[in-house]
């Protein structure tokens, strides 16, 4: 087995994960999603992230540390972040490795004792703060930057300073296996759309809610030569590192006051056809205004996931809802999706809300309450009863050329 390195002395443990289709149990990973540990080897070696308990993470992790062709001696296991994607085989990690140091944060090792049940007489833990250092000897030591809520609280970023390589664990990740390639010079330039895609994706789904801690960390790793960004998940970047910390201040920007893509998401439902059909036709009026200055994507709910959903709607500066009045609520699947809104602060958006009723309306009320929160700068809503008529029709076109305005 090939054994890839960022230098003689720091080495990739990549494995791809595709044997299973939900990440943190809710986000589909079709294309399924890395894990990568370093091992850094001075005097002494650290190890730099684990993995989960997977079963088939543990074989890969197995084969990675018997591929040097000798006995790997682990004296320290740095933890940047406790979540159990990367730390669910720590239990039998340390039963494996008896007198290993664990070195994270101090809320890291109350997330070891307490979250992960790993007792004090399996594994010491060494606690660790911004500025500390880890001499492992033979000129190679690790220094620590706590970057909380990147995105839990405990996380922190490993910098080894001679080879400028930054371990970032979950920041700077994305989905997508890379398969026997890891580095960033080594994809197309297409291939490199499909892992922003994923990253897109990524960061919507799993750190959004964080954006202004991104931004903090972001500001905090500045001041540090970074030559290679080496997270946990996705591409490591040792020829251009700026790349993927430029498109992370981009997506911490989105749902934080900052610039917003020339794009408009129209999310869809519709029970009987009566709301698309009017949809069609503000999306006429949209186009007509618009012309090829917008980006115009049309999703249906419940048909599309809800992480693609995200990955379209947090950039964009335009969302039309089209939903009807379901029992005098609105449309189920619609409201959920407000609600997935709400937990990951998609905010700072031009809104607009359509939808047909059938006896009575309601679907208005609880789209106004649940979208509050959401500060949206909102057009009023328009409904009409059952199927909409030629008049609603001219009004919903004329509606999406008012709403471009209104972009």
């Amino acid at each position: 087995m090939k054994i890839q390195t960022i230098t003689p002395y720091i080495s990739v443990l990549h494995m791809d994960i595709q044997s299973h289709p939900l990440f943190e149990g809710i986000w589909p990973i079709p294309h399924g999603v890395t894990l990568n540990s370093y091992l850094v080897s001075g005097a002494k070696t650290a190890l730099i992230d684990l993995t989960a308990n997977w079963d088939e993470a543990i074989q890969r992790f197995d084969e990675y540390i018997g591929g040097f062709g000798k006995p790997v001696s682990i004296d320290y296991l740095i933890l940047n972040h406790l979540e159990p994607d990367h730390t669910g085989l720590l239990p039998e990690f340390c039963k494996k490795n008896p007198g290993v140091h664990i070195v994270t944060t101090a809320k890291g090792a109350a997330l070891v004792r307490q979250f992960l049940k790993v007792p004090e007489t399996v594994a010491a833990i060494q606690e660790v703060k911004t500025g500390d250092v880890l001499d492992l000897g033979d000129d190679v030591v690790l220094e620590f930057y706590e970057i909380p809520n990147v995105h839990w609280p405990e996380t922190m970023a490993t910098f080894e300073p001679k080879s400028g390589t930054l371990f970032s664990c979950d920041a700077f990740g994305g989905y997508g296996a890379t398969g026997n390639r890891i580095f960033d010079d080594e994809f197309s330039e297409k291939e490199h759309r499909f892992f922003e895609y994923e990253s897109l994706r990524y960061y919507a789904t799993i750190v959004s809610s964080f954006s202004l801690f991104v931004t903090k960390a972001i500001e905090k790793l500045s001041s540090l030569s970074i030559k290679t960004i080496a997270p946990s998940h996705g591409i490591v970047w040792r020829v251009h590192p700026e790349h993927v910390i430029e498109r992370y201040a981009r997506y911490a920007g989105y749902n934080t006051g900052k610039e917003l893509e020339n794009q408009i998401v129209v999310l869809v439902s519709s029970m009987y056809g009566h709301t698309k059909r009017g949809c069609d036709a503000l999306i006429d009026g949209i186009k007509e205004a618009a012309g090829d200055t917008y980006h115009i994507i049309t999703l249906r709910v419940p048909e599309t996931d809800s992480s693609e959903i995200l990955a379209a709607c947090y950039p964009a500066k335009g969302i039309i809802i089209a939903a009807p009045t379901y029992e005098y609520k609105l449309f189920p699947p619609m409201a959920q999706v407000l609600d997935l809104f709400a937990r990951k602060h998609l905010t700072g958006k031009k809104a607009f809300r359509i939808g047909s009723w059938g006896w009575i309306g309601g679907a208005k009320k609880e789209y106004e309450e649940k979208t509050a929160a959401l500060k949206w700068d909102q057009m009023e809503q328009f409904e009409w009863q059952g199927t909409p008529s030629d008049d609603d029709l001219i009004t919903l076109m004329k509606k999406g050329e008012e709403f471009f305005k209104f972009l």
